[in-house]
């Protein structure tokens, strides 16, 4: 196989340490839908973790995993729920809605003893919803899915929010997260934490106030769930081969509807179900989104949409030379290694390059 000089200098270089993990963090790089889920499910299933924990907003966001031709729409549990030895954890950092979270174990089949909720996190009542769908303001002007979690973090910021250890169908779910953690690394076991939404959705550096209510970039990620900074050892940014945005707010390169539908991008959003913008791959914003989340690695999504002659690809050989000089392309602007490229929709359909990195 012929590497560029690029990639085979940071492999052998810099990226020696991609052979060995024990903490990996998973953000979003765009504006969310990049595909995190389905990274973290083929994750999960490679990599064997002993604890996949959610880190982020809370159910106002949806991940998508589909394995072995069952599809998991995930807004609770994280993504690594496809590895059955994996622990399911929710930091506290994290809201939680009772109702969503039980109703996920319950139709996926989740035996309970894997899934533990901190103590500390907060907890998303009917009420915070009603008052979302009642405010103008987060329904029309900033398109809100009306989760609750805008008003439940405005409580958590008040003081007044309740938390999961006073919730009684939490009961029997709750843990200490970060102790948790610590001790599966402690124990060398590997550890995936699954963040939610992407970096311009982040209320501290994306469009604001076209954005989500909390900053959803890897270093509050990891506060969401009790992991300080030397603990991590690899960031992995995921992209998707173009760039979609659900709800208003700037989207650079937005393309009309009828060109979406010509190139085949026509998606829609997991927990809204509202149709998808979309542009181009944009550059500029994934180089910001490299520097604010001190990206290891990247993965990629999607890249059979943009090149459909790369579908259910699992080898670097097997991608057109087109393909191949999008991905290097990424890899030169960005000065970080693609080591993950999905090329279908099951996890399964991933073409891993992180030991070929490491070489």
């Amino acid at each position: 196989m012929v590497m560029s000089a690029y990639t085979l200098i940071y492999g052998i270089l810099v990226y020696s340490k991609v052979c060995v993990m024990v903490v990996e963090v998973v953000v979003g790089g765009f504006f969310g839908d990049e595909g995190k889920g389905s990274v973290v499910g083929y994750l999960a299933i490679k990599d064997r973790p002993s604890i996949c924990v959610r880190g982020g907003v809370g159910p106002n966001a949806g991940h998508t995993v589909v394995y072995k031709d069952k599809e998991y729409r995930l807004r609770q549990i994280p993504s690594g729920l496809v590895y059955k030895e994996c622990r399911l954890l929710i930091g506290p950092g994290v809201l939680v809605n009772p109702d969503v979270l039980i109703g996920e174990i319950r139709n996926y089949g989740i035996d309970k003893s894997r899934v533990g909720v901190d103590e500390r996190a907060g907890v998303i009542d009917p009420e915070h919803i009603e008052r979302e769908k009642e405010s103008r303001h987060l329904k029309e002007e900033i398109g809100s899915t009306l989760s609750g979690c805008g008003e439940a973090n405005v409580d958590r910021a008040r003081r007044i929010l309740p938390l999961a250890r006073e919730n009684k169908k939490l009961r029997e779910f709750i843990t200490d997260v970060p102790s948790e953690i610590w001790s599966a690394i402690d124990k060398g076991g590997t550890v995936i934490v699954e963040g939610t939404q992407g970096t311009f959705l982040s209320l501290y550096y994306g469009t604001y106030p076209f954005v989500t209510s909390k900053d959803v970039t890897a270093s509050s990620i990891c506060a969401d769930v009790g992991i300080g900074p030397k603990y991590v050892d690899e960031v992995i940014v995921v992209f998707k081969s173009y760039v979609t945005r659900v709800g208003a707010g700037p989207l650079p390169g937005e393309l009309p509807k009828e060109e979406i539908e010509k190139r085949g991008w026509v998606e829609y959003g997991t927990v809204t179900r509202r149709l998808r913008r979309a542009a181009p791959f944009n550059f500029d914003l994934a180089y910001r989104a490299v520097r604010l989340n001190s990206a290891t690695q990247i993965a990629l999504t999607k890249l059979d949409v943009v090149f459909p002659e790369v579908a259910h690809a699992t080898e670097w050989d097997e991608l057109s030379s087109e393909a191949k000089r999008f991905v290097e392309k990424i890899e030169r602007k960005l000065g970080v290694p693609v080591t993950i490229i999905r090329t279908g929709r099951d996890i399964r359909d991933t073409i891993d390059r992180r030991e070929e990195l490491c070489r």
